[in-house]
């Protein structure tokens, strides 16, 4: 059962809400288009939502369609009591492809969603046409982590002190303080951001202090993410193991995933084809829109099989 949704902080970028029932309300964006080339859906990564995709959205919307979901816990799709976990969350991904898109599809997926879109494909690989990873979480290696970042991971993966912090964060942090922190964290270049949607993700993260449970739901998803990155060589074995053609695309001043590790995933698997920004950081589709849809479109042109006619 579907109906529209009571929000619209996508409208100004071409967006329409929907809301469906999925083993509970799951709120996803219409970003329009038509045409019969292999449909395309976002998304996004931990703290992330349907806004992500926004700025890139109705410019990837050309003979396809393209929508964007809010995974369970995140944006507008309410977590608590449900599981929020990595694979709580592909399961989502693959029935929200079967009911609602109801053909395979190009998933297009940044950090944590990148992982959630990679297991998709490996688990469900007849609902997958291609695999778009924008600064996808990797596996880590040796190479030396942001200090901050491992600092913030730390807290959220220790049982009590993460709950503490967020709880913190919360109630003495002001809806812009919190998106300006993640921009801070996630941006090459902060003076880039997009000053239409940092108000719509200020007024979307007002409205996310009503749903309950929200704090534990991002906890329970980080814990769960990290757990799956320390099985470092299962998650190498499934990315070699990807049939459908893929697109990987990073950022070479990212913070929480270092281009190092990107550029060792594109070696070890020569197939992709990949590209890295320079000066751009976690989130290059809202950083810089422009060249995500530039080589995402050319990408889509030259692969054969999602090209559409």
């Amino acid at each position: 059962m579907t109906g529209p949704a009571p929000w619209a902080f996508a409208e100004p970028w071409g967006g329409r809400g929907w809301v469906t029932d999925i083993d509970g309300p799951v709120h996803w964006i219409d970003f329009g288009g038509e045409g019969d080339a292999p449909p395309i859906v976002f998304v996004h990564g931990l703290g992330g939502s349907h806004l992500n995709w926004s700025l890139v959205g109705r410019a990837l919307a050309q003979g396809r369609r393209a929508v964007a979901l809010d995974l369970r816990g995140f944006g507008l799709t309410p977590g608590f009591p449900r599981s929020t976990t990595i694979r709580a969350n592909v399961r989502l991904v693959n029935r929200f492809i079967a009911t609602v898109v109801k053909e395979p599809a190009v998933l297009v997926g940044n950090s944590m969603g990148g992982v959630i879109s990679v297991l998709q494909t490996h688990n469900n690989p007849d609902s997958v046409a291609g695999l778009v990873l924008v600064d996808p979480a990797l596996p880590p290696t040796s190479t030396r982590p942001d200090l901050r970042v491992a600092a913030m991971f730390m807290t959220y993966m220790t049982p009590g002190v993460g709950e503490l912090y967020m709880r913190f964060a919360q109630s003495r942090m002001s809806s812009r303080q919190l998106v300006q922190r993640m921009n801070d964290l996630c941006f090459g270049d902060p003076s880039r951001a997009d000053a239409k949607m940092l108000d719509a993700s200020v007024a979307m993260t007002e409205e996310r202090r009503r749903i309950p449970g929200k704090e534990q739901s991002f906890l329970n998803a980080s814990r769960s993410l990290m757990r799956f990155l320390a099985r470092g060589d299962r998650y190498r074995d499934i990315l070699k193991g990807l049939q459908a053609p893929v697109l990987l695309i990073s950022g070479d001043v990212d913070r929480l995933v270092p281009i190092a590790l990107a550029r060792q995933v594109a070696a070890a698997n020569p197939a992709w084809d990949s590209v890295f920004l320079t000066g751009v950081g976690h989130t290059p589709q809202l950083e810089t829109p422009g060249a995500v849809v530039d080589a995402v479109t050319d990408w889509l042109a030259r692969t054969p099989t999602i090209a559409g006619k």
